[in-house]
């Protein structure tokens, strides 16, 4: 028995002796002895060191999607769940996008010819940073031409950024944008320079952001130096996944199912050429500029007075020749059947293409989970299988847009709504040392009780005491934009959460690889067994449960707080808008039926009066709660976004919105239809609570 686990077992030598004396949500008192005893069993299991091991492996060498080190990483994976007793299938897909960067180049014409880097410096005591099949920086579906001009600052090249220099009379129309890193998706950035006019962009990350204003840069610390290049898609449409195929998946074009896809032309994708650069290079720009000062909130890091412009006399040009075309992707994904409820879906996954080594992102997350999958596999052999089907998915084409994931839940969209329990999502899941999560509503007990029975690594306490630190209940947050719980949550009406433990990165650069890992993130590489513990109980919880463990009276309470905020958003727009009187109404009905089913099923747990057929009508009703959020049409922003409970900010592309059909009007400050909203959100709420009494009829 390792440390860590010795470790463990005194730790909780005595809740483990107690527990099975209460109840986990969703348990039987009949199941309690076993659920303890196969915790116990998994936890025995996990191998710390498969972690370090796996992720080795998989970040040896650059893999962005499309390329053949990719398609290594993607065997690796199969072949590993296969060897701990996963039937493992590969979903293929074509899917619309550039796999390199292609040319480009970025210089100061005038008043002195300069070219600027665009790549990542070497640094000897870094091997990886020599590795020959690093790209330079790009910025993926970036347009293709080269063009020269003036230049204009933007800040962050956000909406409000763009909307304040037209305020002060710049004009942007044939100019060159520089912005920063933040504030918003980098896809927007480009689609507000080109709407007003732009002809490239060039965004770099400031160093007020993340670079030496906030501490040692790397190789020394953990921030941005002058050459450190953040890569990304620029992808932004109104929905998510392949931009050619939306609500329907890019299926191969050599398969026998032939999908209608649009024509390029028909897609929103960038026209103007972008690319990113480092601060060094943005530094060579901010020299020459001599333009209008900036507000006070848009000074960045470097050595001058930000301009909102060059002047005439400085110009640039920027070349990008970047060439898309289908590209085939591949999910790959593996499941261990369940033995009692082999159609009810447990489903974990993480992304495992990179813009680089990925050492963090994304593949923290992936060597966790081939360390979970091997401890599952290994409690399965000795017969404790899980009660429901678990589902480990890596995907591919994360990186470029959400793609993968997005493709797999479009193609099995029917199936996926009559069977998923839940989707726990795990992209750079153990990049540091610091618990974090988001979640919808019902999985944020789940999260934060599984974290009890696991120890954070090096200390004597529980991941749940470090992350809450003495507070009633850690800091959970709500799911937004950027990874790949998106078209589970958003799309299809899945409860979703994302997890895992954060702490420095070297976001999207080259510099992302196991040397930053090592000797920043994780030094002594365990906190990927100590994740894939607390991942493991979620989902062993979640599989064994008699009834799904859905924490259903957190519906009410965080929807009360939601309403609280964008009322008093509402307000401040127009003091004369008296609420949403119709949701607060059928929010308080909804907390009554809730707590009611709540104590009814603990009454029916601790009797173990349940029987197979009402245990199976329950949890067929528990899988429609969420979907109760659906709206048909979907968001007046997109209709691909059919929840109504939350969104990606369609301005910003990663900040979650929280009931975006509301937020949407509220970001217009327009309040005249918000009591049309009130009406739709109060039937969806009513909705919910006429799903949890059917439920309660079938306690009677």
């Amino acid at each position: 028995m390792n440390k860590s686990i010795s470790c463990l077992f005194s730790l909780f030598f005595v809740s483990f002796a107690s527990i099975s004396q209460t109840l986990h949500d969703g348990f039987l008192r009949s199941q309690m002895k076993d659920q303890v005893v196969v915790e116990t069993s998994f936890l025995e299991k996990v191998n710390f060191d498969s972690f370090k091991r796996h992720l080795e492996q998989i970040s040896a060498e650059p893999h962005v999607v499309g390329s053949a080190a990719n398609e290594k990483v993607a065997r690796y994976l199969r072949q590993t769940m296969e060897a701990a007793g996963w039937k493992v299938d590969t979903y293929p897909y074509d899917v619309y996008l550039p796999k390199e960067p292609g040319e480009s180049f970025v210089e100061i014409i005038s008043p002195k010819r300069q070219p600027l880097n665009q790549q990542e410096n070497v640094i000897p005591e870094d091997p990886y940073s020599y590795h020959p099949n690093l790209h330079r920086g790009w910025n993926a579906y970036s347009g293709s031409g080269d063009v020269r001009g003036e230049v204009v600052y933007a800040n962050y090249g956000t909406k409000a950024d763009f909307e304040t220099l037209i305020q002060r009379g710049v004009s942007i129309e044939g100019k060159i944008v520089l912005t920063r890193y933040g504030g918003n998706f980098r896809g927007y950035k480009a689609k507000f320079a080109e709407e007003h006019g732009a002809v490239g962009l060039l965004i770099y990350t400031d160093p007020a952001d993340a670079g030496y204003m906030k501490g040692l840069v790397y190789p020394e610390g953990v921030y941005y130096d002058e050459s450190s290049i953040q890569r990304g898609s620029l992808l932004a449409e109104s929905f998510t996944g392949d931009p050619l195929t939306p609500f329907q998946p890019a299926l191969p074009l050599d398969g026998e199912v032939k999908i209608e896809r649009l024509d390029p032309s028909e897609a929103s994708l960038p026209n103007i050429p972008v690319t990113p650069i480092p601060y060094g290079a943005a530094k060579a720009i901010f020299q020459y500029m001599n333009g209008q000062p900036v507000p006070s909130d848009w000074q960045g890091g470097l050595p001058f007075t930000y301009r909102l412009e060059g002047g005439s006399d400085l110009q640039l040009r920027v070349s990008v020749q970047q060439d898309r075309d289908f590209v085939r992707i591949n999910n790959v994904v593996g499941m261990m059947k369940g033995s009692e409820y082999p159609d009810e879906w447990v489903i974990l996954g993480c992304h495992y293409d990179a813009w680089s080594f990925g050492a963090t992102d994304p593949n923290s997350g992936t060597a966790m989970l081939l360390t979970l999958s091997e401890a599952l596999g290994k409690l399965a052999k000795e017969g404790n299988g899980p009660k429901r089907s678990i589902l480990i998915a890596h995907w591919d084409g994360e990186e470029h847009g959400v793609i993968g994931s997005t493709e797999w839940v479009e193609q099995l969209l029917e199936e996926l709504k009559a069977k998923a329990v839940a989707y726990l999502n795990f992209d750079a899941g153990v990049s540091g040392k610091k618990i974090r999560a988001a979640a919808s509503p019902t999985l944020k007990r789940l999260l934060t009780e599984s974290a009890k029975f696991v120890q954070h690594p090096d200390t004597t306490i529980s991941l749940y005491e470090s992350w809450s630190a003495g507070q009633d209940e850690p800091n959970i947050g709500n799911l937004g934009g950027g990874s790949d719980h998106i078209a589970f949550y958003m799309h299809a009406g899945i409860p979703s959460l994302g997890a895992g433990s954060g702490g420095p990165t070297l976001y999207h650069t080259n510099y992302d690889n196991l040397h930053f890992y090592e000797k920043f993130a994780d030094p002594g590489f365990q906190m990927g067994g100590a994740v894939a513990q607390w991942a493991g109980i979620m989902g062993l919880r979640l599989a064994n449960a008699a009834i799904i463990p859905y924490r259903i009276p957190r519906y009410a309470s965080d929807l009360k707080s939601h309403f609280e905020s964008v009322t008093s958003q509402a307000n401040a727009i127009d003091s004369s808008f008296v609420g949403f009187q119709k949701t607060l109404e059928a929010i308080a009905q909804l907390q009554s039926h809730a707590l009611d089913l709540s104590a009814k099923l603990t009454d029916h747990r601790q009797s173990d009066q349940l029987k197979p057929h009402q245990l199976q009508d329950i949890n067929r009703r528990l899988l429609l709660l969420e979907k109760s959020f659906l709206l048909e049409e979907g968001m007046p922003f997109g209709s691909w976004y059919k929840s109504l409970y939350a969104s990606t900010d369609p301005f910003s592309g990663y900040a979650s919105w929280v009931l975006p059909g509301i937020q949407y009007e509220l970001e217009q400050n327009n309040t005249k239809k918000l009591d049309e909203w009130d009406s739709i959100y109060s039937q969806a709420i009513t909705n919910l609570s006429n799903n949890i009494s059917d439920i309660m009829q079938l306690l009677k």
